[in-house]
């Protein structure tokens, strides 16, 4: 049995990462990185463009490039964070798989389910971990929320309900290929409810049927939608609200609630609430900024750290990741059944969209 230390770049007991992609979403990246020092050295930052990657601030000791073989050729590295556009993920990790690198891209997978899926297949068909930025399953209180519901403490679910209701200018949307189908795959769903939809599919699983509207309002000149409703229905007869929006100003904290036969809960900006039947309650967690204003970096990147901690921990230990390709097509799947309905008017069955 190989020894973790013979391993190429782990002679330090540092695991050898790179990173694809400097823009708007790398910062809490960074951060998470600089906080793993002790555990990670960031050999490469690879951008195409390369002022931006020039004027970036990049963890201490990694080289910028501009060519992605340097991070192909250097057998030292073993993970590759992938930090750039959606429309982009496929054909990089793609070669990345190939060159037997293991990866950990920030969502969404794609822009759409059919690249989504062949993303996460081609991972599996190559051996190498697929882990998904998707870090609000990893936050504290989630975390008791998801422990309170496997103990079956609220009984059997009822209904549930997922609110993100968050607020960008149009400064926002006034970036070449933000809120285009092309670039990212849609608007409010697929870049910021996403999020919160992941955490709720986590805990209750796929619905079998999805009835959805979706539209742009007069706050935003973009191509894809801004705001979005849905009604999820469960094989148990349960069922679910979503409301998604970057038109509610001045944005507000995303906002999950269970009802059940044996209480009720809430979760809300890290803090989760409880009410039993019996008469206890339950608090847990503190209050978290979660970017839902004008600045969509003004967030703690605590949960990122955890991710991505937790991937670098897959990898050493040969386990999966918390967060894998495969779980985070669940969201997706959802999300193309509410733009499909919309589109239709007509309620979509999650077994026609099968992954």
């Amino acid at each position: 049995m190989t020894a973790l230390a013979d391993l190429p770049g782990m002679a330090s007991g540092r695991m050898r990462l790179a990173v694809i992609g400097a823009g708007l979403g790398s910062s809490p990246h960074f951060k998470s990185l600089q906080d793993l020092a002790a555990e990670t050295e960031v050999a490469w930052v690879h951008a195409r463009d390369a002022k931006r990657l020039a004027a970036a601030r990049v963890p201490h000791g990694a080289i910028k490039t501009t060519r992605l073989e340097d991070i192909l050729d250097d057998a030292s590295v073993q993970a590759v964070l992938v930090l750039t556009p959606p429309n982009t993920h496929l054909e990089l990790v793609q070669r990345l798989a190939q060159a037997g690198k293991h990866v950990l891209v920030e969502k969404p997978l794609e822009v759409n389910l059919v690249r989504a899926q062949s993303l996460v297949r081609h991972c599996e068909n190559h051996g190498v971990k697929l882990a998904v930025m998707l870090q609000h399953r990893l936050r504290p209180a989630a975390a008791s929320l998801r422990a309170l519901l496997n103990a079956g403490e609220l009984g059997q679910l009822v209904s549930a309900s997922a609110s993100v209701r968050w607020w960008r200018p149009q400064r926002y949307y006034d970036e070449p290929g933000r809120g285009t189908l092309a670039r990212d795959g849609g608007g409010v769903l697929i870049t910021q409810a996403i999020h919160t939809l992941d955490l709720l599919l986590s805990y209750t699983g796929l619905p079998t049927r999805v009835m959805g509207l979706a539209s742009t309002s007069p706050l935003h000149t973009m191509e894809a939608e801004d705001c979005a409703c849905a009604l999820l229905h469960f094989a148990n007869g349960a069922m679910a609200s979503l409301q998604a929006t970057t038109a509610a100003y001045p944005g507000y904290p995303e906002r999950l609630e269970f009802n059940g036969t044996l209480g009720s809960a809430s979760l809300e900006a890290g803090v989760l609430q409880a009410t039993f039947m019996n008469g206890q309650t339950l608090s847990v967690g503190g209050q978290q900024d979660g970017g839902g204003g004008a600045d969509p970096m003004a967030f703690d990147h605590g949960a990122h750290r955890a991710v991505l901690k937790d991937f670098i921990d897959a990898i050493r230990h040969g386990r999966e990741p918390a967060v894998t390709g495969r779980s985070a097509l669940a969201a997706q799947q959802v999300i193309e059944a509410i733009m499909t309905s919309a589109h239709s008017a007509q309620p979509v069955d999650l077994h026609s969209l099968a992954l």
